[in-house]
C-alpha cells in the first residue's frame, strides 16, 4: 500500500491510497476463506466447499467486504504514520469494491485541527461563585411535592372555574360546517386552570361556564401550532363542564416523604438541599470554566473546520426544532427557509466550533484520549435518560458518523476540566440576580 497526501486548506487533507493487486488478492482469499466456515451449500459439508464455489455464490458480497477491511486497515495505518485523527468523519471516494488482478485506488478527505500557538493556560486566576441554597428554594420545592401528592376534592359553588382550580369537562371541536373534528375530544377530562397547558381562548371559555352547564365559542389555532391542519384555524368548541375541583394539600409528615422514597422529613429536606448544592456547583463550576476559556480565545485566532461549522450549525437546528416542539410549534411554522435558519444560528455555532477547536488542540498537546469504555459510558447513560435500546442508539452513531462528534465534545469537556483543574481558583459571595435571571430559574424550577 502506498499513499500521497494533499493539503487541500490548513484545516483539510486528502490521501490517495494505491493497493497492490497482490494485497487486494490476498484480501479477497481471506475473506473467502472465512465464508467458507459459515456457509451451508447443498451437495457440500460444511466447511468443506470449495472456495471458487464460495467465491462464485457469494461473489459480490465476499468483494464488498473484503474492500471494507482493506481500506479500514489502511486508514488506521495511515493516520497512525501521520499522527493525525480526522474531526467529524471521512469523506471516502473510490470504486465500491475491489477485482481480483487490479490495483485498487481510492482517496480520503477529512478535516484536521488547524496550527494554534497556545497560550499559556496553567494557573489563571478565575472567580467562582460559592454554591448557597437558600430556604426559600427548599420550601418551593416542598410546595411542589405536596401539590403533586394533592388530593383533588369538588369545590364550594357552581363555579364557574378560576385559576388554580380543576374544571372536569367533555369538549368536542367542529368545523365551519358543523361535523366534529377528528382527534380534537375527549370526556371527563381534568384541566387545571391558569398553568398553561391548553391554548388562551379555550381556557377563557372554559372558564365561563359553570358547573353542569354547556357552552361553545369560537377558538383560534396560532399560525405555529405544531398540528398543520389546525395551524391558523378557527373553530368551534363545545364544552360541558361536570365538576369543578380543588387541591386539598397533604400535611408536611414523615408519611408524605416516606412516600417520596425518604425516611423523614428532615432527610426530605436534606436530600433537596444536596441536588440544589451540587447542580449550583456544576452551574458556578461552568461559569468559571467558560470565563477561562472566553480569556483564553481572546489571545488567538484560527480557521474553523467547515465540518465541525456544518455539525454544530445542525445540532443548534436540531434543538430549535425540539424546544419549538415542546410548545406545539414545527419548525416549519416560523416561515423561514433552512439557508436562513442556517444563517441565524452561525454566530452562535461557530462560537461553540471555535471553542471546541481550542481545548482539542489542548487536549492534543496534552495527549489526553478518549477511550472506547468511555464513550460507550457515555452512550450508555444517555440511553438510561431517554429510554432507547444502547445498541441501536451506538448503530445509529456509528453509520451517521455522530461517534467522531461525539468524541470530540468529550475530548474537549476533559481538555476544559484540565486548564480549570490548574487554575486558581477563588470561591466568592453570590452576586445579586437580575430579575431576568430570576425569571429564568423560577421558570427551569418549575418545569
Amino acid at each position: 500500500m502506498e499513499y500521497t497526501v494533499e493539503e487541500i486548506s490548513p484545516v483539510r487533507k486528502k490521501v490517495t491510497i494505491t493497493v497492490d493487486p497482490k494485497e487486494v488478492e490476498a484480501s479477497i482469499m481471506a475473506t473467502v476463506a472465512l465464508y467458507r466456515t459459515s456457509v451451508q451449500i447443498d451437495g457440500f459439508r460444511k466447511g468443506k466447499v470449495p472456495p471458487s464455489v464460495v467465491e462464485k455464490r457469494f461473489q459480490e458480497k465476499i468483494y464488498q467486504e473484503a474492500q471494507q477491511d482493506l481500506v479500514n486497515v489502511h486508514i488506521n495505518e495511515v493516520m497512525q504514520e501521520l499522527k493525525e485523527s480526522p474531526l467529524s468523519g471521512i469523506d471516502f471516494d473510490g470504486e465500491p469494491a475491489i477485482a481480483r488482478g487490479v490495483q485498487y485506488v481510492y482517496s480520503i478527505t477529512y478535516d484536521v485541527l488547524p496550527a494554534v500557538d497556545l497560550p499559556p493556560y496553567e494557573g489563571l486566576d478565575v472567580e467562582q461563585e460559592k454554591a448557597l441554597v437558600l430556604e426559600n428554594e427548599i420550601s418551593e420545592v416542598i410546595d411542589r411535592i405536596r401539590r403533586d401528592k394533592a388530593e383533588l376534592v369538588v369545590a364550594d359553588g357552581a363555579g364557574p372555574a378560576k385559576d388554580g382550580q380543576i374544571a372536569n369537562l367533555d369538549f368536542t371541536a367542529y368545523d365551519e360546517n358543523g361535523e366534529p373534528l377528528e382527534g380534537i375530544e375527549a370526556s371527563g377530562f381534568d384541566m387545571a386552570l391558569g398553568e398553561g397547558q391548553a391554548l388562551e381562548d379555550f381556557e377563557a371559555l372554559v372558564k365561563t361556564v359553570p358547573c353542569g352547564e354547556e357552552r361553545e365559542e369560537k377558538v383560534s389555532f396560532p399560525a405555529d401550532f405544531l398540528a398543520q391542519d389546525l395551524a391558523g384555524r378557527t373553530v368551534t368548541m363545545k364544552v360541558k363542564v361536570h365538576a369543578i375541583k380543588e387541591r386539598k394539600l397533604p400535611e408536611l409528615t414523615d408519611d408524605l416523604a416516606k412516600s417520596m422514597g425518604f425516611e423523614s422529613v428532615d432527610k426530605m429536606r436534606e436530600a433537596i438541599t444536596e441536588s440544589y448544592r451540587s447542580s449550583r456547583e456544576k452551574l458556578n463550576k461552568g461559569a468559571a470554566q467558560k470565563e477561562l476559556l472566553d480569556r483564553l480565545l481572546k489571545m488567538v485566532d484560527f480557521v474553523i473546520p467547515d465540518s465541525m461549522m456544518d455539525v454544530q450549525v445542525r445540532t443548534l437546528l436540531a434543538d430549535m426544532r425540539t424546544r419549538l416542539e415542546r410548545q406545539g410549534k414545527s419548525l416549519e411554522s416560523l416561515g423561514k427557509k433552512e439557508e436562513e435558519l442556517r444563517e441565524e444560528v452561525r454566530p452562535e455555532a461557530e462560537a461553540i466550533a471555535r471553542a471546541q477547536v481550542f481545548l482539542m488542540c489542548v487536549a492534543k498537546k496534552e495527549g489526553l484520549e478518549v477511550s472506547d469504555h468511555e464513550v460507550n459510558t457515555s452512550l450508555f447513560q444517555m440511553c438510561q435518560r431517554s429510554g432507547e435500546d444502547f445498541k441501536s442508539v451506538r448503530d445509529a452513531y456509528e453509520r451517521s458518523g455522530m461517534m467522531f462528534t461525539l468524541r470530540d465534545r468529550m475530548l474537549a469537556d476533559k481538555a476544559m476540566d484540565l486548564i480549570y483543574a490548574k487554575a486558581k481558583v477563588t470561591e466568592v459571595e453570590p452576586k445579586e440576580k437580575t430579575s431576568d435571571e430570576k425569571d429564568e430559574k423560577a421558570t427551569s424550577a418549575t418545569a
